[in-house]
């Protein structure tokens, strides 16, 4: 079974259309490793999150392409944690914000980052 973080951080981690193409195309021919590569090269994935990418692409699911999909995501996935780090930018505390994202998702820094920067760009739209 796969570890929640490892999980949440390939859902919510943008990666182009393109390498999610190539990578679906790579896990049908068995080619795991390469579509693992393929993710890793060009996102903010780790190994394990990208294994896990390539496993729900090759389940016919997509992949966030942007900041904006990816943050849609950890909204839908856990909505508390995005009330909490709105907490933390509301009261100007964004890397604490970006501290708390990478604890509970295991999204690395530059990807949490960018999540936690469009946390604060956009409004949530209730």
């Amino acid at each position: 079974m796969t570890n929640t973080k490892v999980r949440t951080a390939a859902l919510i981690t943008p990666v182009g259309r393109e390498a999610q193409d190539e990578a679906r195309a790579l896990a049908a021919d068995g080619r795991t490793g390469k579509a693992v590569r393929r993710l890793r090269r060009g996102s903010w994935l780790k190994r394990g999150p990208a294994r896990e990418a390539v496993e729900l692409l090759a389940e016919g699911q997509a992949l966030p392409t942007s900041n904006a999909e990816g943050l849609a995501a950890l909204r839908r996935l856990d909505a508390e944690l995005v009330a909490e780090l709105t907490a933390l930018l509301d009261d100007g505390q964004q890397i604490a914000a970006v501290k708390l994202l990478r604890e509970r998702t295991g999204v690395d820094l530059a990807g949490g980052y960018h999540l936690v920067l469009e946390l604060g760009g956009r409004p949530a739209a209730d």
